[in-house]
């Protein structure tokens, strides 16, 4: 028994299956679908053929999916800019959070140099910067003062009356807490990248992501306190330890060193001045104007000239060795201390750096492997440990600069990396009368960000009052040193997403998802919405991005063009009057020539027209040569070609879309030269754009959507409308509308139009507002409602 309706003038046909019926549907599954036998699957994973081989090299190394094909003439030069401007930056972010980490500023060099040259190797992002990062080294040096606080490493002068801290070894053991943290931290993200844990990214909400990094901003702030006042407090461990440090930091305020101040106040309001002149020049500037750098190098001139540290007694860096450090085994005893902080560790930093690297890709149009991710990053921190690295990640400022001066590749990073160097082996003897203080300014300065991340507060009061108490308690928790045992709450609420597609009315797509939209399914619900579509939109917008940037290229080559044929065109004028004042024979001229074929239009590939013999009438050393028309109707066009053979040139519409063929300006030739261009970037993509116009996203299951769950909504509308398909939403139920409005979904390119109150009737403003440029391409068709 059959089912109808009708969308239209579309029939849409159901069939009613009853209990016999459907048992005959699924007895019909043959027998050679079953699944191979645990015998036959070994079999199959461990034969090992030359495909099978290629594929699992080029999997675990990404480096030679592209680097064989890199073009040194078009992504060279970009690389080498970016490259010289985020080492420049690597320079005293290294210095000043190693400080964060409490180890020597030299390791910060060190980080800042092996895991790059790692990555590059194994990472998939394109965009991300990896090395030191404020949260990591925050976490770090909670570890390293934990397990070498300065009480056990106190020797008595020769008094026997005060004690004073043996720094050589205090930092000593250090180095050896913190290689052997980012060593097993590294080993854990490998193991679980080659599980296929890289899911767990999709599990870290945003929220709380931010809130547990604007909590680390509050730490790194109260490290640095001692470094700005120029005191000494007592550092605490366990719960509430933020607290007491803070109380001690009070009660020492009355002993704050006043040159130590002076250094930090003006390079604050240097650094300071100097971002806000970057910020309002950024338009204008081809790359960054290194603040930071410039900042490090004036004050260890002032300091180093000035005495600051023998005539005022102001804390500087101290001994910075030079050249590199050969590597070592780490204490693997401590394993059993830092396994928790290794752990988190390992988490935090997988979450930041997935997060930034998909929002790169999703920007330039290429895709992430998670768990390649997983294990690039683990790669980089287990080899790093083994040269007293600490744990690294990618960093928002580096990776903004990397692709805001044009960087395309991880050769920025190489690039990246050999300044470094430079800066170990020649350099760091430079830097050993830079002030502390003035370290410490750098890192208030850069956590301006994070401190504006506070705003959220506001922002998830308005939208999602689930996710702002979500995100307190696990800022609460980290305040008081207790995040740790909170880590369950970045996986909580996880539910398995099920997926309803139903296609289709031609054009048309349904998309039905069993399961609510929120942070835990956000991603995989986008995921599953692109696999089910049938639109590979990132290389889609890959061809796109090239066929606008080669567009660009041809009008710019099209205006060059205009201005060499107007100023021979002008040269050919005068050469005329010229020559029609001398004597001898007769010149016919331009205009001449235009008001006798005045009206007539003949084409000069038919040889039996009349007028064949003046379509290459010589005037001096130009060809005047009319084009021929595409309309009966269109005006004459004439191209100016340098003395040679007419017949070698290609001439007409069809020329126009070669890169080296003439091409006039007439502005008819312009709209058609871009409506071939769309019709290309649309039709050479593998999936025929106008077989899907209209995607409908039925949300009738969803009961809320979080702020995660809105910014996917975001998201899957900007993509697609990349790529000239339309969303619509239906079935929302009243709370879910309610929640887009406050997360403020709705915007002038997303309006209410877009909303609609059953699948029915979006289906039909689908089919009235685009269906009808599809009648002539299809037939009316039935649609299979399929359940997967």
């Amino acid at each position: 028994m059959d089912s109808m309706c009708r969308f239209g003038k579309y029939r849409v046909e159901r069939e009613v299956l009853d209990e016999q019926r459907l048992e005959e549907i699924t007895k019909r599954k043959p027998c050679s679908d079953a699944q191979p036998s645990l015998t036959e699957w070994l079999k199959d994973s461990l034969r090992c053929t030359v495909p099978k081989l290629k594929r699992s090299v080029v999997s675990s190394l990404p480096v030679l999916t592209w680097l064989p094909k890199y073009s040194v003439w078009e992504y060279g030069m970009p690389d080498l800019i970016a490259g010289i401007s985020v080492g420049i930056l690597h320079l005293p972010q290294s210095m000043a959070y190693a400080l964060l980490a409490s180890l020597p500023p030299v390791f910060g060099l060190y980080t800042s140099f092996y895991p790059v040259l790692i990555y590059f190797f194994f990472g998939t992002s394109r965009h991300i910067s990896i090395g030191t990062f404020t949260v990591l080294s925050i976490m770090m040096g909670s570890v390293t003062e934990r397990l070498a606080p300065d009480m056990d490493f106190l020797k008595m002068n020769g008094t026997n009356v005060t004690a004073e801290v043996n720094t050589a070894a205090r930092d000593s053991y250090r180095v050896q807490v913190a290689a052997a943290t980012t060593v097993l931290g590294g080993l854990i993200q490998v193991v679980l990248g080659l599980v296929k844990f890289g899911f767990v990214g999709t599990y870290l909400s945003e929220p709380l992501v931010r809130a547990y990094t604007t909590a680390a901003a509050v730490h790194a702030v109260v490290a640095q306190l001692k470094n700005i006042f120029g005191i000494s407090p007592r550092r605490f461990s366990g719960p509430l330890s933020l607290l007491y440090t803070l109380k001690d930091v009070c009660s020492l305020l009355h002993h704050t060193h006043l040159s130590t101040l002076v250094v930090s106040a003006v390079s604050m309001v240097f650094l300071i001045m100097g971002k806000e002149f970057n910020s309002f020049l950024s338009p204008k500037l081809p790359i960054p104007i290194p603040v930071d750098l410039i900042t490090i190098v004036t004050a260890t001139l002032i300091s180093k000239y000035a005495q600051l540290n023998n005539n005022y007694t102001v804390s500087v860096v101290g001994e910075i060795p030079s050249g590199l450090r050969s590597p070592s085994v780490p204490d693997v005893s401590l394993f059993g201390e830092v396994i928790g902080d290794a752990f988190a560790m390992a988490i935090v930093g997988y979450a930041i750096c997935i997060s930034l690297g998909k929002t790169f890709a999703l920007k330039h149009g290429y895709k992430v492997d998670s768990n390649q991710e997983l294990v690039a990053l683990g790669l980089s921190n287990t080899v790093g440990g083994f040269f007293q690295c600490f744990s690294v990640c990618s960093s928002m400022s580096r990776s903004l600069v990397h692709e805001t001066t044009g960087g395309k590749t991880q050769v920025a990073a190489v690039v990246s990396s050999l300044i470094v160097l430079v800066a170990i082996l020649k350099l760091g003897p430079l830097f050993q009368e830079l002030p502390k203080a003035v370290l410490g300014a750098i890192v208030f300065v850069n956590l301006k960000g994070m401190f504006k991340q506070y705003y959220d507060i506001v922002t998830l009061w308005r939208s999602s009052k689930i996710d702002l108490v979500r995100s307190m308690i696990l800022y609460n928790f980290k305040i008081t040193c207790m995040a740790e045992f909170v880590l369950v709450t970045f996986f909580a609420f996880v539910f398995h997403l099920g997926v309803n597609t139903v296609r289709e009315i031609p054009g048309i797509t349904i998309f039905r998802s069993s399961a609510t939209l929120y942070f835990a399914n956000a991603e995989l619900y986008l995921e599953a919405l692109k696999e089910k579509s049938g639109l590979d939109i990132s290389k889609m917008l890959i061809y796109k991005r090239r066929l606008e940037a080669k567009q660009k290229r041809r009008e710019r080559r099209a205006e060059r063009r205009a201005k060499r044929q107007a100023k021979r065109e002008v040269i050919c004028r005068k050469s005329l009057r010229a020559a029609a004042q001398l004597s001898g024979p007769p010149v016919l001229s331009v205009e001449e020539e235009v008001s006798s074929w005045k009206g007539t239009c003949i084409d000069r590939n038919v040889p039996d027209q009349e007028g064949q013999d003046w379509s290459e009438r010589e005037n001096g050393t130009v060809f005047v040569i009319p084009t021929t028309l595409r309309k009966p109707d269109d005006n004459c066009r004439w191209e100016y070609l340098k003395s040679g053979d007419p017949d070698c040139t290609s001439l007409g519409w069809i020329s126009e879309l070669q890169d080296e063929d003439s091409t006039t300006l007439d502005s008819s030739s312009e709209d058609t030269l871009s409506h071939d261009l769309e019709r290309v970037s649309l039709g050479s993509l593998g999936k025929w754009t106008w077989d899907i116009h209209s995607i409908i996203l039925d949300l009738s299951t969803a009961n809320f959507i979080d702020i995660v769950g809105l910014k996917t909504m975001k998201n899957i509308f900007h993509d697609f409308s990349e790529i000239d398909v339309d969303i619509y939403i239906a079935g929302c139920q009243a709370t879910v509308v309610e929640q887009l409005e406050l997360g403020g979904f709705f915007s002038q390119t997303i309006t209410k139009r877009h909303l609609f109150a059953s699948v029915h009737d979006a289906v039909l403003y689908c089919l009235d507002h685009r269906g009808a440029t599809l009648t002539p391409r299809y037939e009316p068709s039935l649609v299979c409602m399929m359940f997967k």
